[in-house]
C-alpha cells in the first residue's frame, strides 16, 4: 500500500461493514486509549462517512499546509531561543547541545511506550547496521544546524539550504526509491526555488565568515542524504506499508544511533564537558530556555524523521527549507 492510501477492514461481522479509510484514522487507532479502541468502529463512522471520501484530498492539503506553519513558527521560535541561550549565557558548546536533544527524543519516545500509546521493539543490530549512514550524517548535520541558528542565520547558508528539496529529488532518483515525485511538481519546485534564489541574490547576499563557506554546502549535503537514505531504509524495511509502530520502531533505532554518535563526538570534543561547568545552573531563565531548546529541538528531530519516514524525503525538506523559500516572496509584498 503506498502512502496515503487507505486499507479496507471489516469491524462487524458483516462483510459489508468494510470500510476504506485513510492512514491518519489508523494511527489515531494505534494511540488512543483502550475505551477508545472498543468503540474505535462506531466512532469511525462518524468521523468519516462514505460521504467524506471526496472531501480527502483538500483535507490531506490542508494537512500538510498546516504542519508546514506549524513547523516553520516552532523553527524560528527555535532560532530565537537559541541565539537568546548561546550569546547570553555563553554556551556555544553545539556537540553536547545536540546531544542533549537527542537524548530527550529517546526519552520522549521511550515515554510513549512506557504509556502504552506507542509499542517499540528493541533495537536490532541489523537495522542499525542499515541506518548507519543516515545516522552519522543526521548526527553531524544537528551539530552544523544548531551552529549556523546562532552564527549565520543570514547569508550563504540559508541561501544554499533552499535547495535541500532539490538536493533530496536528486537523491530519490540516485538511491531508486520507489515514489519518486513527479516531473510537473519537480518542475514547479525547480522555478519556486530558481525565484527565491534570483530574488535573494538580487537584493545581496552577506557574505558569510570562512567556517561558512565549509559548513554550508556540509550541511546541505548530509541532510539530503541523510533524508532520502532514511526513506530508502524505510522502502527496503516496508514501513511504508505496515503499521506505525514500524516507523517508530526505525525512528527509534536512528535516535540510538544518533545518540551513540554524538556521545562519541562529545568525548572527542575538547569543550565536551564545560556546558555542565559552566552552566548557570542556579538562574531560572537558564534553565527554562535550556529546556525551550532542547524540547523544540528534539520534536523538530522527530518531525522530520517521521516526514522523511511517512511521507517522503521531500516532504521533510520543504518542512526545513519552506521558510527560507518564501521569505524572498514575503519581502517582495
Amino acid at each position: 500500500m503506498r502512502p496515503g492510501e487507505g486499507r479496507t477492514l471489516g469491524w462487524g461481522r458483516d462483510p459489508q461493514e468494510s470500510w476504506v479509510w485513510p492512514r491518519e484514522f489508523k494511527i489515531l487507532q494505534k494511540i488512543c486509549p483502550d475505551w477508545l479502541k472498543r468503540k474505535w468502529p462506531s466512532v469511525f463512522r462518524v468521523l468519516w462517512p462514505e460521504s467524506w471520501r471526496s472531501l480527502a484530498p483538500p483535507l490531506h492539503i490542508a494537512a500538510a499546509l498546516l504542519a508546514l506553519i506549524i513547523y516553520s513558527m516552532t523553527h524560528v521560535l527555535y532560532g530565537f531561543m537559541c541565539q537568546i541561550f548561546i550569546t547570553q549565557y555563553r554556551c556555544p558548546y553545539m556537540v553536547p547541545l545536540t546531544f542533549a536533544q537527542v537524548v530527550v527524543s529517546l526519552l520522549l519516545l521511550q515515554a510513549l511506550h512506557a504509556s502504552g500509546r506507542v509499542t517499540l521493539l528493541p533495537c536490532s543490530l541489523r537495522l542499525a547496521e542499515r541506518l548507519l549512514v543516515p545516522s552519522i550524517c543526521g548526527a553531524i548535520q544537528s551539530v552544523l544546524a544548531l551552529w549556523a541558528e546562532v552564527n549565520a542565520s543570514y547569508g550563504l547558508y540559508p541561501l544554499l539550504m533552499s535547495l535541500l528539496p532539490m538536493l533530496c529529488v536528486g537523491w530519490t532518483h540516485v538511491l531508486g526509491l520507489a515514489l519518486p515525485p513527479s516531473k510537473p511538481t519537480t518542475f514547479l519546485l525547480s522555478v519556486i526555488t530558481l525565484i527565491s534564489l534570483t530574488i535573494t541574490g538580487m537584493k545581496g547576499v552577506l557574505m558569510p565568515e570562512s567556517l561558512g563557506f565549509l559548513y554550508a554546502p556540509l550541511s546541505l549535503l548530509l541532510q539530503s542524504v541523510s533524508l532520502s537514505w532514511l526513506a530508502k531504509v524505510a522502502e527496503d524495511e516496508g514501513g511504508g506499508a505496515q503499521e506505525l509502530a514500524s516507523l517508530l520502531d526505525i525512528c527509534f533505532s536512528l535516535t540510538v544511533n544518533k545518540s551513540l554518535v554524538l556521545g562519541f563526538l562529545c568525548l572527542l570534543h575538547p569543550d565536551g564537558s564545560r556546558l555542565l561547568t559552566e552552566g548557570s545552573w542556579h538562574s531560572a531563565l537558564f534553565l527554562g530556555y535550556l529546556l525551550g531548546l532542547l524540547l523544540l529541538g528534539a520534536l523538530q528531530h522527530l518531525l522530520l524523521a517521521m516526514a522523511a519516514l511517512h511521507v517522503s524525503p521531500l516532504a521533510a525538506a520543504l518542512l526545513t527549507s519552506a521558510y527560507a523559500l518564501a521569505m524572498p516572496f514575503s519581502n517582495l509584498l
